[in-house]
C-alpha cells in the first residue's frame, strides 16, 4: 500500500504557527489563524538555492585570498589570511588548533557547498539515490551553519581584547567580510532548499 502524504490531499502547514490547513493542490494560500503565506512547497527553491550557492561560491575565493586579519603596531603592519593563520599555528607547534581553525573556516564551508550541489542536482535529475540519507545530509548542513564564524568570532575578540591602541591595533581585513558572507550565503541557500522535494521526485519516480 502506497503512503499518503498531506500534499495529496490539499494540506500544508503553516510555517508561522504549525496549522495544518487546505491550500490545496499547487496552490498557495494564507494561514487562517495568523494570516502567514502557506505553500505546499518553498516557492521558487531550487532557483534561490542555485542562486546563493554561486553567490557563496564566488564569495569563497576572496576569503581565502584576502587578509581576514590586519595588526598594525610599532614593528610595523601585518596582514593573515586564513591559510596563513593555520601555518602560523602549525609552525609552532599548536596543530590541534591549526587542524580546528582548517576543518571549520576551510574545509566546512568548501564540503556544505557541494553536499548543496548534490541536493539541488538530485532534485532536479529526480534521482533515486537513498533519499533518507539525503535527508540526514541536508540536516547536517543545517547544523553545522552556525558553526561556520570561528574565524569571525576570533577577530572580533581579538579586536575587543587589544586596547594597547598605541602599541598595537588589530583590525578585520577584507577577508573577514567575505568569509562572513560565504557563511551567511551557505545558510541561506540551506533555509531555501526544501526537502521535501527529495520526497516528490521519489513519489513521481514510482508513479
Amino acid at each position: 500500500m502506497s503512503e499518503v502524504t498531506a500534499a495529496h490531499h490539499g494540506l500544508s502547514l503553516c510555517h508561522g504557527c504549525g496549522l495544518l490547513t487546505r491550500t490545496g493542490h499547487h496552490h498557495a494560500g494564507y494561514c487562517p489563524r495568523c494570516g502567514a503565506g502557506v505553500h505546499p512547497r518553498k516557492p521558487d527553491s531550487i532557483a534561490r538555492t542555485w542562486a546563493f550557492i554561486v553567490a557563496a561560491a564566488i564569495m569563497y575565493i576572496p576569503a581565502n585570498v584576502l587578509p581576514i586579519m590586519i595588526t598594525d603596531s610599532v614593528f610595523g603592519a601585518q596582514a593573515d589570511t586564513i591559510m596563513s593563520g593555520v601555518a602560523y599555528l602549525w609552525h609552532h607547534g599548536s596543530w590541534h588548533l591549526a587542524l580546528i581553525v582548517f576543518i571549520a573556516s576551510v574545509a566546512v564551508p568548501m564540503l556544505k557547498l557541494m553536499a548543496l550541489i548534490v541536493l539541488v542536482v538530485s532534485v532536479q535529475r529526480r534521482s533515486a539515490w537513498d533519499p533518507l540519507q539525503r535527508t540526514k545530509l541536508y540536516r547536517i548542513v543545517e547544523l553545522v551553519g552556525k558553526w561556520s564564524m570561528l574565524d569571525i568570532y576570533v577577530v572580533a575578540l581579538m579586536v575587543a581584547l587589544v586596547q594597547l591602541k598605541a602599541l598595537a591595533t588589530i583590525s578585520a581585513g577584507p577577508g573577514a567580510v567575505a568569509f562572513g558572507a560565504v557563511v551567511v550565503l551557505t545558510m541561506f541557500a540551506a533555509m531555501s532548499f526544501d526537502p521535501r522535494l527529495i520526497w516528490d521526485s521519489m513519489e513521481n519516480n514510482d508513479g
